[in-house]
């Protein structure tokens, strides 16, 4: 049987004296969606960042595809090489980059085959064709919203970390982001874990649900 796409162990994070995370420890297969819910200062964001490779674990580990990525308080594998793609709540855009460059920079950085060309269709893919040369202060929240799915999609990932990725949108906008999100999901066919407050959203995701409460996951 083949490892797992992620797998957690016994992840610990405190800060200060406070207990974040305490015997966290979940999988996620190929492909899987997975939605986590739990209340504000809870560590949902701080398991997204561990996951990524951003911030280390007290303790525990994480591997990807039989790999450990991190192994107790050391990050391992760092975060460009562990084929995870995040968006975060604002959308983390380079502004003074256009449009073409946050994707085809990035595909360059990764060493993948016709940076341009790829970047071209995936922005036109993605209803940003006439925006190559746009730097986010000029676009609006829809598209700039697109530009950073963008990106994740031009580095075709394995799993992709949402961290409150369609918070305070309307709901056009969020049926946008949706929509969105479905088409990168189609074309990478990447995991996805999706980090959010609201039961709707998870419910449109689909997949499995999740709670982080006391410390750790717990299946709804």
């Amino acid at each position: 049987m083949s490892a797992p796409l992620l797998d957690v162990r016994g992840l610990h994070k405190s800060f200060a004296d406070q207990v974040i995370l305490k015997d966290c420890s979940f999988q996620l297969e190929a492909g899987e969606r997975l939605s986590i819910q739990g209340p504000s200062g809870c560590g949902k964001s701080t398991l997204l960042r561990m996951i990524a490779g951003l911030e280390a674990a007290d303790s525990g580990s994480i591997s990807m595809a039989g790999t450990t990525a991190t192994d107790g308080g050391k990050v391992v594998t760092p975060p460009w090489k562990r084929g995870i793609q995040m968006v975060f709540q604002d959308l983390g855009l380079w502004p003074t980059r256009k449009a073409l460059q946050h994707v085809v920079d990035v595909r360059k950085a990764a060493g993948l085959p016709d940076p341009s060309g790829a970047g071209k269709r995936i922005l036109t893919d993605l209803g940003l064709g006439q925006h190559l040369k746009a730097r986010p202060g000029t676009l609006s929240g829809g598209e700039a919203r697109r530009l950073a799915f963008a990106r994740v999609m031009a580095l075709e990932p394995q799993l992709i970390l949402l961290d409150e990725a369609f918070s305070s949108l309307d709901p056009d906008s969020r049926d946008q982001g949706f929509a969105v999100l479905e088409q990168v999901l189609a074309a990478t066919r990447a995991a996805v874990i999706l980090v959010t407050h609201d039961p709707q959203e998870a419910e449109r995701l689909g997949g499995r649900l999740a709670r982080l409460q006391d410390g750790g996951l717990a299946c709804v």
